[in-house]
């Protein structure tokens, strides 16, 4: 089955299950602790049983990594997907609309084909490596802005020490705090925001894969914060920090945050 496809029957059965969930403080109720030792909450693993569930139906990869179950060995199938069942669970918990199902199908070590679907409107970001990227089936392309004092950027906002943020926080014009990092890579890849900064050292493989890949086919640059390329391992105990812009402002981000 084309993966992308199938990511659309699995969203699907992602939004009807946890519909019960969504704004609800059941919702919230920690289950156990997840694989990437943070705790998992009941929509969290409502979703990502739903997914495994379709997997296991399906021969679409032979690994899983996902941010709740950890690595999973699937029968048949190629490759490995990389799954954030629910990306932005405290909006998602506590009613915000800005929450999604991340997908991302990598072989050997190289992701291919990526979806990330806001699960409150529906709306899908999609690429596939060399090709498109796209939202709701249209192309898609990152801004313009060539100047930090006219950008809007979006930061991660939970844990992190804000020094190293304050030099470029007096340069750029806007900031934003959303909570969910597939959707900001990808609204940053839709040119809705000109740039994302993670600097808690916490974000993982199944967080940033399908969004990362969205971007860059979108003419977006992704890094660290050295302006290195970024590297995940394929599990969940590892995290990084990163840098995603418009490409004609990455140079400038980094200088800042230096």
């Amino acid at each position: 089955m084309n993966f992308l496809s199938a990511c659309d029957e699995m969203a699907a059965l992602v939004r009807e299950n946890i519909r019960p969930l969504v704004g609800s403080p059941a919702g919230g109720e920690v289950i156990r602790m997840g694989a990437d030792h943070t705790p998992t909450e009941k929509i969290d693993q409502v979703a990502e049983d739903c997914v495994i569930g379709y997997l296991r139906e399906h021969d679409l990869c032979s690994v899983l990594v996902s941010e709740e179950a950890g690595r999973v060995s699937m029968d048949g199938g190629k490759g490995t997907i990389f799954l954030d069942p629910v990306d932005g669970t405290y909006n998602a918990v506590t009613g915000i609309p800005f929450y999604a199902l991340s997908l991302a199908w990598a072989h050997e070590g190289v992701v291919q084909e990526a979806f990330v679907q806001d699960l409150a409107t529906g709306e899908t970001f999609t690429a596939v490596r060399g090709k498109f990227a796209r939202c709701n089936g249209k192309p898609i392309r990152v801004s313009t802005t060539v100047r930090l004092d006219k950008c809007a950027m979006s930061i991660y906002g939970r844990k992190f020490d804000p020094t190293r943020m304050m030099q470029l926080g007096h340069k750029i014009r806007r900031w934003r705090l959303l909570g969910a990092s597939a959707l900001e890579l990808c609204y940053v890849g839709a040119g809705r925001i000109d740039g994302f900064v993670d600097l808690r050292s916490t974000l993982r493989v199944t967080d940033a894969a399908a969004g990362m890949l969205i971007c860059t086919e979108a003419g977006g640059t992704v890094s660290d914060l050295n302006g290195e390329p970024l590297n995940f391992p394929e599990e969940v105990t590892v995290g990084r920090c990163i840098i995603a812009t418009n490409s004609v402002l990455h140079h400038k981000v980094i200088e800042y945050l230096r």
